[in-house]
């Protein structure tokens, strides 16, 4: 009786759990979108194979733009002398931007090298704060120029620095101009914010082109796309800090009768510094990448030194002017992140000289150092230069006929990874990739997410770039799984070891802080010319962001939970595998969306490295004027960036809100 009880009790308890789990699968979101992806499979790809069968994009699906591309290029040159548009409008702007760096650089060279480099050192002491740390960014400001001119690169420091000095002046006016609207207003915010994300994932390439179409190459498009380029962060910033101030002191100030301007003057902006010159620290540093990178378009200094020497393979006069844009890079974000530390302190001058008794005497130490080197020469001695190009070429000569095995992993890593994957992605029936788009972004985000990369992914074949696009995505997939796979697992090494943190950090550090074409020289010199060398340098340059969002999503783990794993007889692997690494998936998933934005900008510009594809039009669009290619390849980067980006931005959102 017993034995027939438990059978007859057994059949319903089976049926429950299967309906449960089918209950479990068309409530879930996640697996209910899994089985409309395998619904939708089922009947779309017999579809497709049906109509369009497999093979690369149409060419009945695609539209020239290069022909009317190159045609608006040849009316612009033709008619840049005589138009009202530009005559009245656009020459005002081209002469504007030309005269306000020509009398930022001649202010400069007036002041003779030893003015400048006693202003650079006093302005990173002061703005530090006149203690010890006041001491250290100051030995770094005189580190770097002293560098700087005995690496015979004075000349084109100072006018690198002219650039960056109006750059950065009017990218930030413009960024609190436009944090100021979306900060106090959330229709102008909600308007703004598609916008600036788009602004932030597209490369920097692609700022390049439109503005020398329309102001030719020369000081006018370098400056002005550097302006759009850097103006993001700051616009982001200053408004996260208005909307962040605190509510109460901002009852208190409208309690005291105070007008919308009083509150916004003496409440809103002085609770929002931090924030403020953290978007100005940010805009330096792009500004800064994008000064070195529109080298291409005529705007001299150190980039142009670094692509000449590149574009000749002369890795010794490369290294000679990238490191003096580190050294620049270094002393910037030193001495704004100090100056952003300071505030909130109770004595920020450090010491009895502060406020203006200190720039006063900033002031008159550079009136000094100026009136000095009217005496001993304006220009930097040429007796305290030092050539380092013959040196450096010869240990570059050394490491390829000695250490062969570099060559061999650049040679072996594009025959059995870079080419196969390429080639497979070539190989995918065009309407398949689409389909795989829309399908990752719907399962990631939502229906718009899936509906604008599956757009953007359609308009690179409308474009007639298909297999070149395919080409960088197959670069970007390469490079972004080493970068996670480094990355993440070095950041799992700093999370657990604090020492070890502590040791990689200034690396990281100065690593965040060097443009993307200083990567290129080491690894043109240890990997030569290749394809392979593009993706080492994007590894190289989207690891430190990585590793510092990995070990941060970690430490913010609850402690509780670990020590709940703990009390179970958890290992240490079981804690990581099983509460760590799901806890800590918002901050993973923003590591992944930062990577491929990294990656993507790195991968693009190794198109003067021997990466090919997009990058090499771009740079021959550039190069020798053929503004239908390097256009079509402009707005192509541009879909392949929106692509690769929707696909990960919800995830970022979510974190971000977490």
């Amino acid at each position: 009786m017993r034995v027939t009880a438990t059978v007859t009790v057994s059949k319903p308890t089976d049926a429950a759990p299967t309906a449960g789990r089918w209950r479990l699968l068309l409530t879930h979101p996640g697996k209910r979108k899994v089985l409309g992806l395998a619904l939708a499979a089922l009947v779309l790809i017999p579809l497709g194979i049906a109509l369009w069968g497999s093979g690369s994009w149409p060419a009945g699906l695609t539209v020239d733009v290069s022909g009317p591309l190159d045609d608006a290029n040849e009316w612009v040159i033709d008619n840049r002398d005589t138009h009202p548009l530009f005559l009245y409008f656009l020459l005002h702007f081209s002469n504007t931007a030309t005269d306000a760096v020509d009398g930022v650089y001649q202010f400069l060279d007036a002041m003779g090298w030893l003015g400048v480099l006693v202003a650079g050192v006093l302005f990173a002491w002061r703005a530090a704060g006149l203690g010890r740390r006041g001491v250290k960014v100051a030995a770094t400001a005189f580190g770097a120029f002293a560098l700087c001119g005995l690496l015979g690169m004075w000349d084109a420091t100072l006018l690198t620095i002219a650039l960056m000095v109006v750059a950065v002046a009017v990218a930030a006016l413009l960024g609190v101009l436009i944090g100021l609207a979306a900060g106090l207003s959330d229709r102008v915010d909600r308007a703004l914010r598609p916008v600036l994300d788009t602004m932030q994932v597209l490369p920097a390439f692609a700022y390049l082109l439109p503005f020398v179409l329309v102001f030719g190459t020369g000081t006018p498009a370098a400056l002005f796309c550097t302006v759009i380029y850097a103006a993001p962060p700051m616009a982001r910033l200053t408004a996260l800090g208005l909307r962040g101030a605190d509510p109460a002191v901002l009852e208190a100030s409208a309690s005291l009768g105070a007008s919308g301007w009083q509150r916004l003057r003496t409440a809103r902006l002085p609770l929002a510094r931090k924030q403020m010159l953290l978007g100005l620290n940010q805009t330096i540093m792009m500004a800064l990448s994008m000064v070195v990178i529109a080298a291409l378009v005529g705007a001299g200094g150190l980039g142009e030194a670094v692509y000449s020497a590149l574009s000749t393979v002369d890795v010794g006069k490369a290294l000679a002017a990238g490191i003096p844009i580190v050294l620049i890079a270094v002393w910037l974000d030193r001495t704004t992140a100090a100056a952003g530390d300071r505030i909130g302190e109770s004595n920020p001058g450090g010491g009895p000289l502060h406020g203006r008794s200190a720039w006063a005497l900033v002031s008159a130490g550079v009136v000094a150092a100026a009136l000095a080197g009217l005496a001993i020469g304006r220009t930097w001695p040429d007796s305290w230069t030092y050539d380092i190009s013959t040196p450096v070429n010869k240990a570059q000569e050394w490491i390829t006929e000695n250490l062969t095995f570099t060559e061999v992993w650049s040679r072996e890593f594009t025959l059995w990874i870079l080419n196969p994957l390429r080639d497979l992605l070539i190989w995918l029936p065009w309407w398949s990739v689409l389909l795989l788009v829309a399908a990752v972004a719907w399962l990631v985000g939502t229906w718009a997410t899936a509906l604008t990369a599956t757009l953007s992914m359609a308009a690179i074949g409308v474009l007639g770039v298909w297999a070149k696009s395919l080409d960088t995505l197959s670069q970007v997939l390469a490079a972004l799984v080493l970068t996670l796979a480094l990355g993440v697992l070095a950041g799992i090494f700093c999370a657990r070891a604090g020492r070890l943190e502590r040791w990689l950090r200034p690396v990281l550090d100065a690593m965040q802080t060097m443009p993307q074409f200083v990567y290129l020289i080491p690894v043109v010199a240890l990997f030569g010319v290749t394809r392979a060398s593009a993706i080492i340098a994007a590894v190289v340059y989207a690891l430190p962001a990585v590793v510092r969002i990995t070990t941060q999503g970690l430490r913010e783990v609850d402690p509780a939970a670990l020590e709940a794993a703990r009390s179970l007889g958890a290992s240490t692997r079981q804690q990581l595998l099983q509460v760590q690494l799901p806890l800590a998936r918002p901050a993973l998933q923003l590591a992944v969306n930062q990577g491929v934005v990294l990656v993507l900008a790195v991968v693009v510009v190794g198109g003067l490295v021997g990466g090919g594809a997009l990058g090499y039009d771009v740079v021959k669009g550039l190069s020798r004027g053929d503004m239908g290619v390097g256009m079509t390849a402009g707005v192509a980067i541009v879909c392949l960036g929106l692509v690769l980006d929707r696909i990960t931005q919800p995830a970022r959102r979510k974190s971000t809100s977490h």
